[in-house]
Order: C-alpha cells, then sequence, then structure tokens
C-alpha cells in the first residue's frame, strides 16, 4: 500500500489542470461580455440583465443539446477545433425556430482524464461562434470523470437562453396549400447521424479519417465529417423581422426533413419537398452508396445538405430568395404546402 495515502489527482482527477486550463481561455470568454453581463466566470452562478425595454413583450427561449459522437471523429483526426462552433451554432439554430435572439450560452465539457489542448480548443472555439452572434459565453462546468467517460474521449453539451417579443415568435400567422418552401445548403452533417456515417465508412468500408472522400480529390473524410455546423442567424434572423409572410423556420438536425419539418407546420397541411431541388453534398453520396442506405434511411438521419428551411407566403419568396442570396447563404425553392396532415412527403 502506498503510505503517502490517497488524493484526488492520484484518484485521475487534476484539479490545478483543470484551474490552469480555465485561465488559458478566460480572454476569449471575457470577450463576448456585453453590457447585460452582471457575473461570469468565478461565481457559483453567472448573472445576465433582464431588462428588455426594446420588446414590448419579451419571452425567454432556451434550448440544450449534444454535438453528438462527432467527438469520436474529432479524437480519431486529433483535430477538436470546431466542435466549440458545433454546439453553439447548433443551440443557436434551434431558439431561431421560435425567432428568438441569443442572449448567453453555457457549456459542458465532459472527459475521464482533462485534455487541456482539446478543452481550450473547444472553448475557444464556443466563444468565437458565440461572438458572432453577440451572444455571451457566461459559464460552463468542466467534468472530469475517470471509470464514466471511457479513456481519451470527450462529451460537449451546450445550453442556450435567448429572448423573442412575444408578437414576433414562430410559428406564426397561417399557412396555406401553394406556401414555398426555402432550402440554406448546409455543409455537411452538422451534429447529426454520425454514428451510422461512422458505422459505414470507418466499420463497413474500413476507410480512415485520412483518406479522401469517395467522388472528390481534395476533400478528407476528416474534412467533410468535421466541417463546422452552419450558424444561419445572421442571414435568417433579419429576414423574420423584415418578411411578415415568413410562418415558420425549422432547423434540419436528427430526424432530418422527414420528423423536423413536421414539428413548425400546422395541422391542415403538408410539405411536399423535390428532391431533384438541390444535389447533396459528397459525403452524403458516399454513405448512402458505401452502406447501400436507402432514401428513406438517408433523409431521416441526415440532413442531406439541407440545414434550415424557411416557410414563406408565395408572394414574399422570391424576395426572401434574393435577401439570403445577398447574405452570401445558398438557398433554393425545395417545396411547398399542399393540403394535407402535418406531415412530409419527400419526392
Amino acid at each position: 500500500m502506498d503510505e503517502r495515502g490517497h488524493s484526488y489527482a492520484s484518484a485521475g482527477v487534476d484539479i490545478d489542470a483543470a484551474q490552469r486550463s480555465l485561465r488559458n481561455v478566460t480572454d476569449a470568454v471575457k470577450a463576448t461580455y456585453n453590457a447585460r453581463t452582471l457575473g461570469g466566470i468565478g461565481g457559483f452562478g453567472a448573472m445576465f440583465s433582464g431588462e428588455f425595454p426594446e420588446l414590448t413583450k419579451p419571452v425567454l427561449v432556451s434550448s440544450i443539446d449534444g454535438v453528438g459522437t462527432k467527438t469520436k471523429v474529432a479524437q480519431m483526426a486529433g483535430d477538436y477545433s470546431n466542435l466549440g462552433r458545433d454546439i453553439v451554432n447548433h443551440c443557436v439554430n434551434d431558439i431561431l425556430c421560435q425567432g428568438a435572439k441569443p442572449l448567453f450560452f453555457l457549456d459542458y465539457f465532459g472527459c475521464s482524464h482533462l485534455d487541456s489542448e482539446a478543452f481550450e480548443s473547444v472553448v475557444i472555439g464556443a466563444a468565437e461562434a458565440c461572438a458572432a452572434v453577440d451572444c455571451v459565453l457566461i459559464g460552463g462546468e468542466t467534468a472530469e470523470m475517470p471509470g464514466v467517460y471511457t479513456d481519451g474521449e470527450i462529451d460537449i453539451v451546450g445550453t442556450i437562453v435567448g429572448v423573442v417579443d412575444a408578437e414576433q415568435k414562430l410559428p406564426r400567422g397561417i399557412q396555406k396549400p401553394g406556401d414555398r418552401i426555402i432550402g440554406l445548403a448546409s455543409n455537411g452533417l452538422h451534429t447529426n447521424g454520425y454514428s451510422l456515417a461512422r458505422k459505414v465508412l470507418f466499420d463497413h468500408a474500413g476507410l480512415s479519417v485520412r483518406d479522401p472522400l469517395p467522388g472528390t480529390e481534395d476533400l478528407t473524410i476528416a474534412d467533410a465529417l468535421l466541417a463546422p455546423h452552419t450558424c444561419y442567424f445572421n442571414a435568417v434572423y433579419p429576414l423574420i423581422q423584415q418578411f411578415p409572410g415568413i410562418s415558420a423556420v425549422a432547423h434540419i438536425t436528427g430526424g432530418g426533413l422527414t420528423d423536423n419539418l413536421p414539428r413548425v407546420l400546422q395541422y391542415e397541411v403538408q410539405a411536399k419537398i423535390i428532391k431533384r431541388s438541390w444535389t447533396p453534398l459528397p459525403i452524403f453520396e458516399a454513405i448512402q452508396t458505401l452502406g447501400k442506405v436507402d432514401d428513406a434511411d438517408m433523409y431521416r438521419t441526415f440532413n442531406m445538405g439541407i440545414g434550415m428551411v424557411i416557410v414563406v407566403d408565395a408572394d414574399e419568396a422570391g424576395s426572401v430568395l434574393n435577401a439570403l442570396s445577398e447574405s452570401g447563404v445558398y438557398a433554393a425553392e425545395i417545396g411547398k404546402l399542399s393540403t394535407g396532415s402535418r406531415d412530409v412527403q419527400i419526392v
């Protein structure tokens, strides 16, 4: 028996290392603070001003999510640089579907033993993503739990709180047959479908993260799988204020178009999506071909190249598409509403 006795460090938890890593990201975190930030790092709870004089009837909107097994691909590639952006952008997009502007964000970093480089990379990425949408990275939790997490792996979760004026919250208005469905391009899997992607690409096809992505010349599988989750806030939020004909916004995450679009539809309408309206990215084609995955599974597991959908009155659809193009977002009309019962047909 060790005569020196036991300590928290000998049990696998290094508090000093965690404190050093926290100090290394403090400047990036504080750079997200704004005039509403009343207390952040160091307190038992973060504080944020709850006064919204610019809003008639403020409604708080919250969401929590994780990046799933995308962390395993990051571990395989030794590249954690985009995971912080992934979780922030995912959460920002979620509350955008209620028309909300992000206020503050909290992150969770779980691991068996703290990898300082991975931790700092994730938090700095999260801070940069928050700053891009004027959101405060107001707090977080670093959980070092040997015996719970597998050695070398991490878990990333985030919580966001935003606000919307009650009169502007989505969905809104009356949806009707003929309303247009506009799809905004994704840049890859975003943060969903990685369990199937890993099974097909690595377990079944025997590929590695360093291999070229089939069907491409200068893109590796790591490049395709670790592309950061696109944030649509800066392009879409102004349009919600500008165009009253926008009745709904849907974030296309786990469940794909099949399960996410009905969440924002009224019961009297059905969404008809035309597959030939866009071309899925090579990563989706590779997964489907190598894994012999049928269309129904692909469109329910992955976003298939459409990361967000806007439902808008036909009279305003052209103007919305023009505005998206001017903001640098590739978008296309991918379908329209018809009479139905709150479901999606992909044809």
